[in-house]
């Protein structure tokens, strides 16, 4: 979670409403919401085509495909019995978790008005609206649609920790009648209330839409229909849904609509029509496998600071990703990374407003590598309509614009670039970056999945579920089942061993949480998920799960990496997070971990009960082989049950280190925040693809300073602090101990598709952050150490004065690289 802190050439005014929080009126987004809202007063109708659809398997699967049952659209997620529980629910007996919308009267005949069912199956059980606001996760529930067409008239409004699935064996279709009316988007995943967004867009975290037809074809062409309203923050996601609309002449049908957030990640979605088909608007995401068929604008980016597009293909489009936001003078798009995709018999490929003198001068950054142009008329237009790279049918290997630094800098250029030497490792046929969707199981019968409740764990978030985990983990696996993971709170006391060939997939985030003396020596960490032991062969997949710790466990290391697994059939982590502290039954809330910003804060008075992990993911040095996929590892930076969402400070260790000889890993779509020493770092590894990476510094820092509650551990490459401030300009002082949000060392062939590497808070002020302040919040976020063959595309950075140092000199001041709220390069290369 962040501050909400958009891109400043569409900031009108910033105006402080809590110490956390900085609230932004964007008038071209508002503009743009108010238009879309004054629709729904006099919209017209008329009938339309019935929808197709293409449904996106996962590539390479790792296990035999068994036969279909005998009804093909039976799905076990169905069948299978729901003992789900909500652990620290007021009344964890009685509330449910899994429903059905038929058994809330939904008919999905494609006659009847669903609306209210299906709102009274998301809503029901006291569960947490967009009217109240604010978050909390003592209310999660899975909303499942059988297959059928369900007729709304309204929207259908999303609650928070939500999961919305359909039947992926027969989608399931959200149809709008001609009359609809009454909303922003047949799904609106943050409604608009008297005060703006209900949840607000970056607080809104741990929920999914997959497995729809979204069908807008029946609403007149003219009317500005949305299928999805998705204004998120992180652990989100978005899958196997098309989105059905009207293609004439005039259409002014649009497929999603996201205005605001702190994204995020999604992936197999298919638009067909539309005037934009996608409007975008983030600070940061992940989109993946992206099909655009016969819209006027495939995608339109209103703003970002960074997006990184994988997999894209674009068809028939007047224009394929508008990105000319804000016009030369006032450029609101920050930076685009787009890769492995393809555009074809599209007017304009990709329009942007960056030119020679374009403002801010780094917006606009682009980087395009290995994308196939066939017969398109202008592959990238530049300011003022100018050819930027010419059209026609050909592939492009490397092509950018923007500043570089290689490794000084800066350099301003646009036109060819040398792309990355990409390990063969980490490639699929074709010459692309691997790639893997999260499995649902979809073809396996329900008798192929063992539940943990049933096998004898209760998931209560009291009882020690230890060894009844532990033995339901190896049963699945010895019988060569899916373990099933019931919602709830697992409380154990010891290490969770996974053994290669495990599948375990949770339900509506699922907790494993640990407690205990066992994981509380800050001198001797033990790992609470430790997948496979050193030496161990094979691959694991797991999804839809959440690992955490309660209380004081200074010797907890969350994940434990050690498979080796196969470059073809790597270990999958798809929707897997950390949530460290801040949540019910982590006894890491506001009670416990108040800030105190006025409390010089040291080794000596420092709350040691909020010493709550040693580290996040450890990925060893034997392991190798894995895809992690929209995966959040996050110390909590507020308590996400207390109304106010007032701040608390956790300390935790270190964040996402790999230290894999062989590496071989996918990070797409994931995200590290708010550790002491550091978000991400790669050791002596080599072999890494990172799609959009996003880091936060932990808001209370620098008192105290890094690495403050933590030893120093050389086997671990861990940073040295200094214990001096710096100055900027003016004499104002910089904190130089801040934990990193990105080290690079001793390692080779990491390649990074985006970076943001964010520094908001100084002692819990934004002061040291606002734009004109000198980027002071802290001195460095990005270092590089005895590394070579290093490539970062489109860094960006906030609240820090420079942006990247290699082996202890500064390479790369804030200053020369502006743009708007953040700074941006478009090119590192070392």
């Amino acid at each position: 979670m962040r501050s909400t802190l958009f891109l400043a050439p569409l900031l009108a005014a910033i105006t402080t409403t809590r110490a956390q929080h900085v609230k932004l009126e964007i008038p071209e987004v508002d503009e743009y919401v108010h238009s879309m809202l004054g629709e729904f007063d006099h919209w017209t109708h008329y009938p339309g085509p019935s929808p197709t659809y293409w449904h996106h398997p996962s590539p390479r699967p790792t296990k035999p495909v068994p036969p279909k049952p005998t009804n093909q659209c039976a799905y076990w997620l169905a069948d299978i019995k729901h003992q789900g529980i909500a652990a620290f629910n007021p009344t964890p007996s009685t509330y449910q978790v899994f429903r059905n919308v038929k058994d809330f009267g939904a008919k999905g005949d494609g006659v009847t008005d669903d609306t209210a069912a299906i709102n009274n199956a998301i809503s029901s059980g006291g569960r947490l609206g967009p009217a109240q606001g604010g978050s909390t996760t003592v209310t999660p529930a899975i909303v499942y649609f059988p297959s059928g067409v369900y007729m709304i008239n309204a929207s259908i409004i999303d609650y928070y920790y939500t999961q919305l699935i359909g039947n992926p064996n027969c989608l399931p279709t959200i149809r709008a009648f001609p009359t609809f009316s009454g909303g922003l988007g047949l799904i609106d995943g943050d409604q608009y209330g008297a005060n703006g967004l209900g949840f607000g867009a970056t607080n809104v975290f741990w929920r999914q839409i997959r497995n729809f037809i979204i069908d807008m074809t029946l609403v007149p062409g003219d009317s500005s229909v949305t299928g999805i309203h998705w204004p998120t923050a992180q652990a989100t996601s978005l899958q196997n849904i098309v989105f059905q609309m009207n293609s004439n002449n005039g259409t002014q049908h649009q497929g999603i609509f996201i205005e605001s957030g702190s994204g995020g990640f999604m992936n197999d979605l298919v638009f067909n029509g539309g005037n934009n088909a996608a409007v975008f608007g983030n600070q940061q995401f992940t989109m993946r496998n992206l099909t655009f068929n016969n819209a006027v604008t495939a995608i339109s980016q209103i703003w970002d600071w960074g997006w990184t597009y994988k997999s894209i293909n674009i068809n028939n489009c007047t224009t394929g990703l508008n990105m000319s936001s804000g016009g030369p003078t006032a450029q609101s798009v920050g930076s685009v990374t787009f890769i492995d995709s393809s555009i074809s018999n599209t007017g304009v490929g990709i329009a942007t407003a960056h030119g020679p003198n374009s403002q801010p001068p780094t917006a606009g950054s682009l980087i395009l590598e290995n994308v196939v142009f066939t017969n398109v008329g202008i592959a990238v237009e530049g300011e003022g309509n100018t050819v930027a790279l010419a059209g026609g049918s050909f592939t492009v290997a490397g092509w950018g614009e923007g500043h570089s630094y290689t490794p000084n800098g800066p350099q301003t250029f646009e036109g060819p670039i040398t792309p990355v030497a990409r390990p063969a490792s980490l490639l699929q046929s074709g010459g692309k970056y691997y790639e893997r969707s999260k499995p649902q199981y979809q073809q396996y019968p329900v008798q192929n999945f063992l539940s943990a409740r049933s096998a004898g764990a209760t998931g209560d978030g009291h009882t020690d579920d230890t060894a009844a985990l532990q033995r339901a983990i190896l049963t699945a696996r010895a019988q060569g089942k899916i373990l099933f993971v019931d919602q709830g709170d697992y409380l154990v006391s010891g290490t969770i061993y996974v053994p290669a060939g495990s599948r375990i997939v949770g339900e509506s985030y699922s907790v494993i949480l640990s407690h205990g003396n066992f994981f509380n020596n800050i001198y001797a960490p033990q790992p609470v998920v430790q997948i496979g032991r050193p030496g161990e062969r094979g691959s694991i997949e797991m999804s839809d799960m959440i690992v955490s710790t309660q209380g004081q466990q200074r010797g907890a290391v969350l994940f434990e990496y050690n498979l080796n697994s196969p470059s073809n059939s790597p270990s999958g982590l798809w929707d897997v997070h950390a949530r460290i502290g801040g949540f019910a039954g982590s006894n890491l809330q506001l009670a416990e971990c108040p800030t105190t910003p006025d409390v010089t804060v040291t080794a000596d008075n420092l709350n040691q009960q909020c010493i709550a992990a040693f580290m996040t993911m450890h990925l060893t040095k034997p392991s190798s082989g894995l895809y992690l996929e929209n995966v959040w590892l996050w110390v909590a930076d507020h308590d996400v049950e207390d109304p106010q969402l007032r701040q608390i400070t956790i300390y935790a260790g270190r964040g996402l280190l790999d230290q894999s000889q062989e590496g071989t890993v996918w990070m797409v779509g994931t995200a590290v925040e708010h550790h002491v020493k550091y978000e991400y770092q790669f050791a002596n590894t080599q072999n890494v693809f990172a799609g959009q990476i996003q880091t936060e510094t932990a808001y209370y820092q620098p008192n105290p300073s890094a690495p403050i509650p933590f030893p120093y551990v050389a086997t671990l490459s861990d940073p040295i602090f200094p214990n001096t401030t710096t100055l900027a300009a003016g004499n104002v002082s910089i904190p130089a101990a801040d934990g990193w949000g990105l080290r690079i060392v001793d390692s080779s062939a990491i390649n990074v598709y985006g970076a943001g590497l964010y520094s908001f808070f100084d002692n819990y002020s934004t002061n040291c952050s606002n734009q004109g302040n000198g980027e002071v919040c802290q001195d460095r976020n990005f270092e590089v150490v005895g590394s070579r063959g290093v490539t970062v595309y489109n860094l960006n950075t906030v609240g820090t004065h420079y942006m990247i140092e290699v082996d202890g000199v500064d390479v790369a001041y804030y200053g020369d690289n502006l743009d708007g709220f953040v700074d941006t390069i478009a090119l590192f290369r070392n």
